[in-house]
This record gives structure tokens, C-alpha cells and sequence, in this order.
């Protein structure tokens, strides 16, 4: 992945520079409210931006999805939408368009002159001028030309050769709408819907973007999919939206069929179908959908909808991963990218689809969360450091990687918490410990309750009360976490912070290891069927359960395995008992 220099976007003029280094990610604060970032990552500034109340409306991002492809499409396919307002739809190649200026020496026709503006600002044939596109937009509206008037618009709206003016941008793409130029109708929802240069009015939205659809304008019907899957203008109805996907993607738009696979994935609007999901995906990657070609490559980690290929899925991670494929997305897919960096990651981690490379592996980790600074990445490079996976151990790096990570939310807080409870790359700091878990399960963060449960359990940070112990434990197992279905199990087999009650113990314990085969929970299980603790004594189930655990070199395992052997538990074989005890120096 090579870094690039960027320039700085229109989003910075939001936000102060609070450190005036030359670091690229320098401190900001917003100026709307006093959210402070400590390393400042454009889709992080757009994305607060978008949720903060205090930011006008002219500001928020919009989606702007798959723009590069499908809406071009729909530009090249104007002629066919309205052959009455376009008078040369068909956007020509380069050497046509040198062609063309050449033949006609000097561009009277507002069609040429638009022609030459469109060169000017995509800089084909010549050197790109965005101010000269402008000025030649603004002549050949002066003559009447209709899809200029449209493309000076998109110049107001994103500050194309001319100061941004999205108010200026929704009049222009208004007069455009009423003479029944179709792109600019759909533009008018756009504008509706995020509240570019009008005040926002989701159900006018919906309006324009339907009225395109009708007059056959592709990314419309996407649109009115959209709308229809998350309530936008309209109720919500997830069949009408699963038809105009399909619609759309039928005419050839991409997003639509990426949209398509996940309705077929979740059963969305429709029968759940994987070998459609997988087949849509495909579609689309073939297409250049980066996010498709993630998805693909999770059906074919998993077998979803075809045969389980990781080969096949690493590749398809690798070329998703691509830095050219984070920059064709806007904040609200960076989720996919991170989720893809994630499992490229694994794949290198733990040899899936790949040699085994744990120093590839690291550098995927380090590369993407400098590129991104996401949390989940910024999490994964701190375990690298924690655990010295790729690289030389470090637990001072772990430790303000985790930080780090902490800065986007409550969730993250609890590797912060480990590191000041056990002392990991900081000073132990039991009551900072306890706080952290505290502020994470506050926000429901299921580990977090269990290590909250687990501090007041024994005192670590706090007082000892076991009563709270146990309620956090019930409040944690009851959505799902493990380790805490575990712990419950433990307060009723001794009657911590409850009344003993060993049959409720047992089946707690019996839930934790059919959820999850960890070796000190199937060794839990061999012990209650040993010495029948909540349920009937079952030597057989209880050598099956240590027998089990044993493969994983569960210590305590191994010697009630030998002892199962010595003592003639289903079997007797002092040879075995001897390897066992010698080879593992039990």
C-alpha cells in the first residue's frame, strides 16, 4: 500500500488546527462544538459532521455512492432518457472529442462549447482547467444550452472552478428539473434529501427521485430502492425495494446489484437465496464493485452460496484492499474496507488461502490503520505489539494503540482497562481499571460487564460485593457472553452473590461449552460428570469431556485423562497414563 500525499479537502474548513505541526493528521477541533479529534482523518471529520447538531445543514455529507460509475452511466445514457432536451447526449471519447474541436476550429455552438468546457474540467486532450470549464458552462448557458445549466450546477454544488454555492447549485438544477432534464431531477432529491441549498424534505425526495425513475433515469430507481428499504420520504416496505433493486440492476447499475446480494443474503424483501446473494456479488465485482468483491470473497471463505474456496477468498481481500479501493468510498462503506483489511489480516495471520505470515500480517494491520486510524484496526495492531505477532513484543506500543482506539468510543475502552489492571505498557492502576470497565458497561459493552462483575467479585478496584457480581454476571450471560454464562454457573455451584444451586450450575456450564469448545469449560463439564455435581455421575461423559480437552494441552485435562487411564475409567492402559503424565510434565 503506498501513502500518498493528498491534498486537504473541503471538510477541513470545519474544523480548527489545534496542532500546527506539519503532521498530516494534526489535532482538530470542530467548529461547531468542542468534539476534539487528537489525529484528524477526513471521513472521521465528515462522518461527525453528519451527526453534529450544530453543523449546518449545507455541510452534512452526501452520499454520493458508486458516483464515479453509475452516475456516469446515466449521463452517457441521457439521449435515451430525453432525446427532446439533449441535443449530443453521448459523451465522446478523448481522440473523438480532439476530433471534433479541431474540425470545428473555434466552438461557436453551445453543444461544442459545452463540449470543450467538459474537456477542460476532466482534463481530456488538454490540461485540465476547472476555472476555464466553468466560465465556458457559463457561455454556453448563455446561449440556451440546457445540460450546461445542469453541469453549472454541479460546479456550484462542489465548488468546481467557482466558490461553492449549493444554494446557487439547487436553483440551477430547479430551473433545469421544470424544462425536464431528468439528472437534474434526480439531483433536486438529492438535494431534498440532504439539504443541499434547500431546507431538507425527505418525502419531496422521494417525490423527484420517483418522478426520474419513471422517466427511465437508472440511478433514480437505486434511489427509490433506497427509500423503500429505510423509510425515506415513504414507509418502509422491503419488497418494493428488493423490485426496484433488482430493476435497477437489470438496466446495469452496479450498486444495485451489490444491493441486490444483500437482499438475497438476509431475505430482504425476499426468499433468503445465497447462490442468488453469491451470484449478484459477483456480478457486480466483475463490474469494479470493490465492496462486492469483498463479499465475494466471504462467500467463498465460508462456502456461502458456492464451494468454500479460501484461495480464492484471500485473493479477492487482497485486490478489495487495495488503497484505490478505499478512496472509491465515501464514510458510510469505510465499514467493508476496515471489515477487509481485518480479515486480510487473518488470512496472512493464520495461513488462510495464503502462506502463513505473521509479519505480513502486522504490516497489513499497520498500513491500514495509519491509512484509516479506524478502531478495530488500531485494536488489532495493539494486539500485534501486546503479543509480539509480526513484530518485536512491545506492551508500551499495545498500550497507546488501545488508546487510541479508545478515542472513538465507550466499546473500545475495555482493552484500556486490561492494560491498567494488569499493568500492560502503563502502571497498574486497579481503580483506573474499574472505571474504564464501569464507563463501557454503561454503554453495554458486554466484556465490560463481565470484567465489571469480575472486579466487584473480588475486589479489584472497588469493594468486594458479591451480590453486584453476580447480577452483572446474569446481566452479561443473559446476552450471550460465554465466559460470563461460565462465571454464573460458578456463583451457583458455591453460592456467590445467590442461593447454591448445583443443577443450575451444571446446566449453565453444559450451555457455556456446547456454545464454545474452550478446553477449561469441556474440562469444567468432565469434573461435574465425574463427581455427578447437578447431574447423574457419568464416568464415560466425563472421560469423553477431559479426553476432549486434552487435545488442546488443557494441563488439568491431561492428568484426569491419565488418571481415567491408571484407575481403568473406561479403559485401563498405564502406558498411556505414564506418556501422558512424562510428556506434558504433569
Amino acid at each position: 500500500m503506498i501513502r500518498k500525499e493528498r491534498k486537504k479537502g473541503p471538510v477541513w474548513t470545519h474544523f480548527i488546527i489545534v496542532d500546527k505541526s506539519n503532521d498530516p493528521h494534526p489535532s482538530v477541533q470542530c467548529k461547531y462544538c468542542s468534539k476534539n479529534y487528537q489525529r484528524a482523518v477526513p471521513e472521521r471529520m465528515q462522518a461527525h459532521l453528519n451527526k453534529c447538531s450544530n453543523a449546518p445543514s449545507n455541510v452534512k455529507l452526501q452520499s454520493r455512492k458508486q458516483t464515479t460509475i453509475d452516475e456516469f452511466s446515466d449521463r452517457i445514457s441521457e439521449k435515451d432518457q430525453n432525446v427532446n432536451v439533449r441535443p449530443s447526449s453521448r459523451l465522446q471519447n478523448s481522440e473523438e472529442m480532439n476530433m471534433q474541436i479541431e474540425y470545428n476550429n473555434k466552438p461557436e455552438t453551445p453543444s461544442n462549447i459545452h463540449h470543450l468546457g467538459f474537456c477542460y474540467q476532466y482534463g481530456i486532450g488538454i490540461e485540465k482547467n476547472e476555472i476555464r470549464a466553468f466560465q465556458l458552462y457559463e457561455e454556453a448557458v448563455g446561449k440556451g444550452h440546457i445540460i450546461s445549466k445542469y453541469d453549472l450546477g454541479r460546479c456550484y454544488q462542489h465548488g468546481i472552478g467557482i466558490e461553492k454555492n449549493e444554494i446557487k447549485a439547487f436553483e440551477l438544477y430547479k430551473e433545469v428539473a421544470q424544462k425536464g432534464h431528468i439528472i437534474s431531477i434526480y439531483e433536486l432529491g438529492e438535494c431534498y434529501q440532504y439539504g443541499i441549498g434547500t431546507e431538507v424534505n425527505k418525502i419531496k425526495a422521494f417525490g423527484f427521485y420517483k418522478e426520474a425513475a419513471e422517466k427511465g433515469h437508472i440511478t433514480s430507481i437505486y434511489k427509490l430502492g433506497i427509500c423503500y428499504d429505510n423509510g425515506i420520504g415513504t414507509e418502509m416496505n422491503e419488497i418494493k425495494a428488493f423490485e426496484f433493486y433488482k430493476e435497477a440492476a437489470k438496466k446495469g447499475h452496479i450498486t444495485s446489484m451489490y444491493a441486490l446480494g444483500k437482499c438475497y443474503r438476509y431475505g430482504r424483501g425476499t426468499g433468503k437465496d445465497k447462490t442468488k446473494a453469491f451470484e449478484s456479488y459477483k456480478e457486480a465485482a466483475k463490474k469494479g464493485h470493490f465492496i462486492s468483491m469483498y463479499e465475494l470473497g466471504e462467500c467463498y471463505r465460508y462456502g456461502s452460496g458456492t464451494e468454500k474456496d479460501e484461495t480464492k477468498a484471500f485473493g479477492l481481500y487482497k485486490e478489495t484492499a487495495k488503497k484505490e479501493a478505499a478512496e472509491a468510498y465515501e464514510f458510510d462503506d469505510i465499514t467493508k474496507i476496515v471489515e477487509c483489511y481485518n480479515e486480510l489480516g487473518k488470512c496472512y495471520q493464520y495461513g488462510i488461502g495464503t502462506e502463513k505470515s505473521e509479519v505480513k500480517a502486522f504490516e497489513i494491520y499497520n498500513e491500514a490503520a495509519a491509512e484509516i486510524y479506524d478502531p478495530i484496526l488500531l485494536t488489532k495492531l495493539g494486539e500485534c505489539y501486546q503479543y509480539g505477532i509480526g513484530t518485536r513484543k512491545s506492551e508500551v506500543k499495545a498500550f497507546e494503540s488501545y488508546r487510541k482506539a479508545a478515542e472513538f468510543g465507550s466499546e473500545f475502552l475495555h482493552k484500556v482497562g486490561e492494560c491498567y489492571q494488569y499493568g500492560i505498557g502503563t502502571e497498574k492502576n486497579e481503580i483506573r481499571a474499574f472505571e474504564l470497565y464501569k464507563k463501557a458497561a454503561e454503554k453495554g459493552h458486554v466484556t465490560s460487564i463481565y470484567e465489571l462483575g469480575n472486579c466487584y467479585q473480588y475486589g479489584k478496584g472497588t469493594e468486594k460485593n458479591e451480590i453486584r457480581s453476580f447480577e452483572l454476571y446474569k446481566k452479561a450471560a443473559e446476552k450471550g457472553h460465554v465466559t460470563s454464562i461460565y462465571a454464573l454457573g460458578n456463583c451457583y455451584q458455591y453460592g456467590r452473590g445467590t442461593g447454591k444451586n448445583e443443577i443450575r450450575a451444571f446446566k449453565l456450564y453444559k450451555d457455556a461449552a456446547d456454545k464454545s469448545h474452550e478446553p477449561y469449560l469441556l474440562h469444567k463439564l468432565g469434573e461435574c460428570y465425574q463427581y455427578g455435581m447437578g447431574t447423574v455421575k457419568d464416568e464415560t461423559k466425563a472421560f469423553e469431556s477431559y479426553k476432549e480437552a486434552a487435545r488442546y494441552d488443557h494441563i488439568d485435562s491431561l492428568y484426569q485423562l491419565g488418571e481415567c487411564y491408571r484407575h481403568g475409567i473406561l479403559d485401563m492402559n498405564i502406558i498411556k497414563a505414564n506418556e501422558l503424565y512424562c510428556n506434558h510434565n504433569v
